[in-house]
């Protein structure tokens, strides 16, 4: 039987306090906060995150299919599968799918996933209401992964699933809107809960369930309101309801269900039965058991771990810019060129899975790759050295006013790694005050620019945070 293995979230550092939009705008807001990408995030770099949260302490070679979900590519027509294999040290054998489109797309990879085979599946998404809109304070950011398959490991066993096709016009966005419309609520309420009256209880009567047994019910629905209202109407109680995450993360799109499954695992015990509803012109239902394995899977960052670590102190107009709502003076630099296509096809694997090279003889890593230690001098005598999860602190670093960043200073720093190697490179989600020699730091996989329409990505540091204001 097919199930979780492992799991994984990922929660952008920063977060829009909304009372900030309803005060830009001199008008009432909602409470709480929402998580937003950075101006160095997408939807792909943060399921690079939730996927290497995901696979700590497993072999990347084990992985024989990815599939990739989200409704915000960075791409109309270009895959993102190959960027997300090289920086996750993937095999290029490795089989690739993606799903776009629709909010259930995320739970329908999940039931993708082929028996007998390894599966990691990501769902990320990063999207964009238009300003004074519901959506833009309803909507927020994140990416959420599963490394599916069986054995002794898994632990949430996949007991069944099931879709219920429905056409409703509720949220679109089309080849040539800038943000996601909603048609009035109402229209989208009575849909799913028309769906999930007629669907739920046949679907548990058929896995000799019940209402009552379902130790948590984990309902993506279309509104803040939603997943109570069906939560009521098929007689669940308040404790059974998993945590819709909107007071401090928001609606993430597809990965919106897949996050909340995360949050549920994160406090899950052997035999508790989990159940997912998921609502976009249709259901998808989702039954999980979980086993006493979930008491060996060693410690992740999941949801709780990235709720904690934030700066909320964003302001709105720092929003606008990172998603271009609003047009700024551009920098007073020449426009920035269009990445090379041979070189980046050159630079592939190295660059993306920041793969270095280390001495033979004498054990020195250095990046990028070289034919001659720096160290012994020894020539070719190089083998392939991944710099990802190498504990690293900054040497030396300098705050750049001048450099073209939509959030000034640019940090640039000196990272020396602790078993070798040393490069420069920007350092993001870190505030210009807390920047200190000795820092301990981390990398982090980062959309460094886009030019031309294409997207370039490397890897920056980022300092290592364990707790909230650390």
């Amino acid at each position: 039987m097919n199930g979780i293995i492992s799991y994984g979230a990922y929660i952008p550092y920063n977060r829009l306090k909304r009372k900030r939009i309803g005060e830009f705008f001199g008008k009432p807001a909602m409470g709480g906060e929402k998580a937003i990408a950075g101006y160095d995030e997408d939807s792909v770099s943060m399921g690079v995150e939730a996927a290497m949260d995901c696979l700590q302490e497993m072999n990347p070679e084990q992985i024989d299919a990815v599939y990739f979900a989200t409704t915000s590519s960075p791409y109309r027509e270009k895959g993102s599968i190959p960027t997300l294999a090289a920086a996750l040290n993937l095999r290029e054998s490795v089989r690739g799918m993606e799903s776009a489109a629709s909010l259930r797309s995320g739970t329908a990879a999940l039931m993708a996933a082929k028996p007998g085979e390894n599966t990691l599946v990501i769902a990320g998404d990063c999207r964009t209401g238009a300003p004074t809109g519901q959506n833009e304070q309803w909507f927020g950011d994140g990416a959420a992964a599963f490394f599916i398959g069986s054995g002794p490991d898994v632990i949430a066993n996949m007991i069944d699933y099931t879709s219920v096709q429905g056409e409703v016009i509720s949220h679109w966005r089309s080849q040539s809107d800038l943000f996601t419309q909603s048609w009035e609520e109402r229209l989208s309420s009575s849909a799913f809960m028309r769906q999930v009256k007629e669907s739920v209880s046949p679907f548990l009567e058929k896995n000799d369930r019940s209402i009552g047994t379902i130790s948590k019910v984990i309902i993506s629905g279309p509104t803040t309101r939603a997943h109570l209202q069906a939560a009521q109407a098929l007689g669940f109680s308040n404790q059974q309801v998993q945590n819709p995450l909107f007071d401090n993360v928001g609606l993430t799109g597809n990965a919106h269900a897949p996050m909340m499954l995360v949050s549920a695992l994160e406090g899950a015990n052997p035999g508790d039965q989990l159940l997912v509803i998921s609502f976009a012109e249709g259901l998808d239902l989702l039954l999980f058991e979980v086993t006493e394995a979930i008491f060996r899977l060693g410690k992740r960052k999941g949801v709780q771990g990235y709720v904690s670590i934030k700066n909320d102190e964003v302001l709105y107009s720092d929003y606008l810019k990172w998603r271009e709502i609003i047009k700024t003076e551009p920098p007073r630099r020449p426009p920035t060129d269009r990445p090379s296509a041979p070189a980046l096809h050159r630079g592939y694997q190295q660059n993306l899975g920041f793969i270095g090279s280390k001495c033979r003889k004498c054990g020195t890593a250095q990046f990028p790759k070289q034919r001659v230690c720096v160290q012994c001098q020894a020539k070719d005598e190089m083998e392939d050295y991944r710099f990802v999860g190498q504990s690293a602190k900054v040497t030396t670093f300098t705050l750049d006013y001048l450099a073209a960043s939509p959030a000034p200073p640019m940090i640039v720093a000196v990272i020396d790694f602790d078993n070798g190697g040393r490069i420069i490179c920007e350092v993001t989600d870190c505030n210009p005050k807390e920047i200190e020699i000795g820092m301990e730091v981390e990398m982090t996989f980062r959309r460094l620019f886009e030019a031309g329409g294409i997207s370039n990505y490397f890897w920056k540091a980022r300092p290592i945070r364990k707790k909230e204001g650390v």
